[in-house]
């Protein structure tokens, strides 16, 4: 499957809107293993299991042409996908009990994005 041209192939789904995850999106497709691409310029999001809401509040993973993760789980992907060490961040990552963690550490982030580098008031969540 293919989106605005781009297969969805090891691309990591990002909110443009948010200074902070366009920051950590570029800084995850260096190297060119990682492909990125903005939620806004998806015009269809229904027809790849996703939603506004869903976009607008985490990241998400494509690979295969489906969606297959969310949130630090995502990253982690995008991280397994990076060249270097990074895959083992990545990995470590999603081990259990380290997964939860990273669950919680995720959504502190995504709650305080706007206070994050880069960030700026226009990144705030919606309450």
């Amino acid at each position: 499957m293919t989106i605005g041209g781009m297969a969805l192939e090891r691309t990591l789904i990002y909110d443009a809107d948010c200074g902070f995850c366009t920051r950590s999106a570029n800084w995850l497709a260096k190297g060119g293993a990682v492909n990125i691409k903005p939620w806004q310029g998806i015009h269809d999001l229904e027809s790849i299991g996703l939603t506004e809401d869903m976009v607008e509040s985490a990241a998400y993973w494509a690979d295969g042409g489906a969606v297959m993760a969310r949130g630090e789980s995502a990253i982690a992907q995008a991280l397994i996908s990076k060249r270097g060490g990074w895959q083992i961040a990545g990995r470590f990552i999603l081990l259990p009990g380290v997964r939860h963690l990273a669950s919680n550490v995720y959504k502190l982030i995504a709650r305080n994005r706007h206070a994050m580098p880069g960030g700026t008031d226009a990144c705030r969540l919606p309450n």
